[in-house]
């Protein structure tokens, strides 16, 4: 009888056929193309005439634009994200909110829906009251209204999608392995509500009606043991995902939940090194098939 060790397995990238050339990985200072017809896009800056990488990642040329995409990136931010966040101060008509970026992002109290959904201009109470509508510590799911010139994110919660969250746990990841998608809010068929955010802050909750999915009181009821399980065999299935750089999406999310539970693996049992790396290099092979 044969036996091979989980450690001698090949590495997950060696398992990925990838059609196409490889990408072209740079590093800071590295020329990319020294042809002045290319327009310098991220990630590039013009030196002595040719153009240099300012980051270190993979070089995509679109038409006669060059950019580089860092591997590893702090989140920027961009018009429109839909993003999860933690609240860590609360100031005079706005609030402090921590979204894996550089800076704290802002969120007024007058980009909110008040709670009652009524469109109306808050008031003196109304900021009077804003711990009790959000204090630290607070989960929020936002979406990027603006970009100050000094990377300041300002943030927005005008619709019901948006708001407080409760009931779940959170998973932080790099915002690179996200998958760049319009819908980030998915009800999975495991039964769990998950928000993939683009600053790499992903939240599992159970789901919920719509009317209920966002409000600014916290809901206390028990969630049955089974949800319980499912959101934290979700929660092990992205860091697993993410500890072997494979791309975070509900695809791959329901690929790597799907093959834990065939093989019966148990929930406690998954983030050990040889399970990790089995449903990783599983799932990398189900998602190139």
């Amino acid at each position: 009888m044969d036996i091979e060790l989980a450690c001698e397995l090949p590495r997950v990238k060696a398992m990925i056929g990838v059609d196409g050339p490889a990408p072209r990985l740079v590093t800071p200072g590295e020329v990319i193309s020294q042809d002045t017809s290319f327009m310098r896009g991220h990630g590039t800056y013009m030196k002595d005439g040719v153009q240099v990488a300012s980051v270190a990642g993979y070089v995509t040329r679109v038409n006669r634009l060059i950019t580089v995409t860092p591997l590893r990136q702090v989140y920027q931010g961009a018009v429109g994200d839909t993003i999860v966040g933690r609240i860590t101060r609360v100031q005079s008509n706005r609030w402090k909110v921590d979204v894996n970026s550089r800076l704290d992002a802002e969120l007024r109290l007058v980009n909110i829906q008040l709670p009652g959904g009524e469109q109306r201009r808050s008031n003196l109470e109304d900021e009077r009251g804003m711990r009790g509508l959000l204090c630290e510590g607070d989960l929020v799911c936002v979406e990027v209204q603006k970009i100050t010139n000094d990377g300041l994110l300002r943030l927005a919660a005008r619709s019901t999608k948006f708001g407080k969250l409760s009931q779940g746990t959170l998973v932080s990841t790099s915002p690179s392995l996200i998958v760049q998608d319009k819908q980030r809010m998915h009800d999975l068929p495991c039964g769990a509500r998950v928000i993939f955010g683009a600053n790499g802050y992903v939240y599992i909750s159970p789901t919920v009606p719509e009317e209920q999915a966002s409000t600014y009181t916290v809901n206390f009821e028990e969630v049955p043991l089974e949800v319980r399980k499912t959101i934290a065999r979700l929660r092990n299935c992205i860091k697993l995902l993410a500890h072997h750089s494979i791309m975070i999406s509900p695809t791959s999310v329901m690929t790597a939940y799907d093959l834990s539970t065939e093989h019966e693996f148990d929930v406690r049992d998954m983030l050990k090194p040889d399970m990790m790396q089995d449903i990783a290099i599983a799932t990398a092979q189900a998602m190139n098939e």
